[in-house]
């Protein structure tokens, strides 16, 4: 660690701290979210001006957007601009972070600040990028900011639209506003001095965002006045890659933890109303959709959720989300396992040491192993006092998957920061050892039973079998698992354990991220849970799981039949 204290060494001015510790309070009494700051109050000012003239294209009659926002939405320009130093030419912040749910009016707001940015600008030839989520988006994105130029007498003066390009340049200036798309490649050399993002979680999820956002940062490195802005809503499945690293930095400064020129606007639930599922009350709603009554409407949002609680979990997954801005910790999509809906809750602050240390039998379960696959590999207990039964989860893979399988390599990135995927050269050289080594420990401590202990696909597991021989197991401790339709049985009783917590797990990001992607294919009278079906996601440490399911629910007895102590400090589930 270095032994210096940022704050100190770098002396950033604390009159511009931007954490927000008493956010939860200020969002529960609808007070703002925005810090006091020493403001700039002329660019400030200007800005404000401009933006409120500003007329939105698509709504009847064309008002401004200083007669149809908010004041929250005024607090948020005045903050961008104002904290720009017209004396030094330097920005204060350079970093602005908004998190607001669908139909607040974001997209439209996004337009109008990229163009008071490109009025407000005093750098020849300044590049300003607003960045769409889809080519369709981008396109709507550049018809509205044409739109807020075309309406205005002086501005279609003051810019050129140049309709085949999407891009809208300022005659005097000479800057651009480009607006590109998440779909392509959005930046190669960049040179952007005011940057908008909308809806980061779906540029933050390709698997080239790291790059993309090291590039937009980069470019902004030489130009002390720009800055970089990113308006979201929560991604519709759990926060990965790229766009988990920012919502978490965004919480971090927000949250007083970490000091960046930074500011982080979220409108959010406090974690104990997402706990209690407070958000299931429509009177809640207000707090976390500052523009209802305006752009968006309580009545139709109850609609909505009406409507898709009459679809199902996924649907009301999908709502809160976009809507309530809920953060889903495990992904619900169409066709999804079904015992995804019971995972989160059945998640235990327990480890392996835990499940050794309290289970009269113990089986474990082996899958996959490709050069583009993970080696899943997991241990399932059975408590000897409750009989619930406990997992944990580890996994291997070759290197080559972050080349063979980059749209998940962020993912697996993660993992391996977290020591549940370990990245080898060879599998067979350092994986297996390692598995062998678990079962070792299992069966040292008398747990596994006298036969079928270990489960695994008999197809593609010789070298496994071999090492579990030659560490002194034999055929009788290996169990084969057929897979397909015959793994029905444990595909459907998990779930069933899952929901009435007779099955309980570690909470593993691993198993979540193997969760997430399963996928279900009804075949004859079965369920099946594929790797065809799940794509290029990986679910094979949840395979391993459905295998010790298989191996439990033969009510195995451990060879050493005595057992072990359960220590006193150890919780009873």
């Amino acid at each position: 660690m270095l032994d210096f204290n940022f704050d100190e060494e770098f002396d950033l001015d604390p009159a511009w701290d931007t954490s927000v510790p008493d956010w939860e309070d200020r969002i529960l009494n609808g007070q703002s979210l925005i810090p006091d700051l020493p403001l700039f109050d002329g660019p400030a000012e200007k800005a404000l001006r401009i933006f409120k003239r500003l007329k939105v294209p698509d709504l009847i009659g064309t008002p401004t957007f200083g007669e149809v926002c908010e004041e929250w939405v005024f607090d948020f320009v005045r903050v961008i601009f104002g904290s720009y130093d017209p004396e030094t030419k330097v920005r204060m912040l350079r970093e602005f972070f908004l998190l607001v749910p669908k139909k607040n009016g974001k997209s439209a707001i996004s337009a109008g600040i990229i163009v008071t940015a490109a009025i407000m600008n005093e750098r020849p030839q300044a590049e300003l990028y607003l960045i769409a989520p889809t080519q369709k988006i981008a396109g709507i994105a550049f018809t509205t900011a044409k739109g807020i130029v075309n309406l205005d007498p002086k501005l279609k003066e003051l810019f050129k639209v140049q309709d085949h390009q999407k891009t809208i340049k300022h005659r005097t200036t000479e800057a651009v506003i480009m607006i590109l798309s998440a779909d392509g490649d959005v930046v190669t050399g960049s040179k952007g001095c005011y940057i908008l993002v909308d809806e980061t979680h779906v540029l933050g999820s390709k698997h080239k965002a790291p790059e993309i956002f090291i590039e937009l940062r980069g470019g902004l490195k030489s130009r002390p006045e720009g800055f970089f802005l990113q308006i979201t809503t929560q991604s519709k499945d759990r926060p990965t890659g790229q766009f988990e690293k920012e919502l978490q930095t965004a919480r971090a400064v927000r949250d007083g933890e970490m000091r960046l020129p930074m500011l982080a606007v979220m409108y959010e639930f406090p974690a104990e109303m997402i706990e209690k599922k407070q958000w299931r009350n429509p009177k809640t709603w207000s707090l976390v959709n500052p523009n209802l009554g305006r752009s968006v409407h309580l009545q139709d949002l109850v609609n909505d959720l009406r409507k898709a609680e009459r679809e199902g979990p996924e649907a009301v997954a999908l709502f809160i989300s976009q809507h309530l801005n809920v953060e889903p910790s495990i992904g619900l999509g169409t066709g999804k396992w079904v015992g995804a809906l019971f995972w989160n809750d059945a998640a235990r602050k327990i480890d392996l040491d835990h499940i050794l240390a309290t289970s009269d039998v113990c089986v474990a379960g082996v899958d996959g192993g490709g050069l583009d696959d993970l080696l899943g590999f997991g241990i399932m207990g059975r408590h000897r006092e409750t009989k619930v039964w406990q997992f944990w989860a580890k996994a291997w893979a070759d290197k080559m998957v972050l080349e063979l399988r980059k749209e998940i390599a962020p993912e697996l990135q993660e993992l391996v920061k977290e020591d549940q995927l370990v990245l080898v050269d060879n599998l067979e050289d350092e994986a297996i050892p390692e598995i062998v080594e678990y079962c070792q420990q299992v069966r040292d401590r008398g747990l596994f039973p006298e036969q079928d202990g270990i489960g695994m696909d008999p197809e593609g597991v010789a070298k496994i079998v071999d090492a579990l021989i030659e560490a002194g197991f034999t055929i009788e401790d290996v169990a084969a698992i057929s897979q397909g339709y015959k793994l029905n049985a444990a595909i459907k009783a998990a779930p069933v354990k899952l929901k009435n917590g007779r099955l309980v797990h570690c909470g593993q990001r691993i198993m979540t991220f193997a969760v997430e992607n399963a996928k279900t294919e009804a075949r004859g009278n079965a369920v099946i849970v594929t790797k065809a079906q799940s794509g290029s996601a990986k679910i094979d440490p949840l395979m391993s799981m459905f295998n010790t399911v298989q191996l439990m629910s033969w009510n195995p007895q451990a060879s050493n039949s005595g057992g072990v102590v359960i220590p006193d400090d150890y919780e009873v589930f």
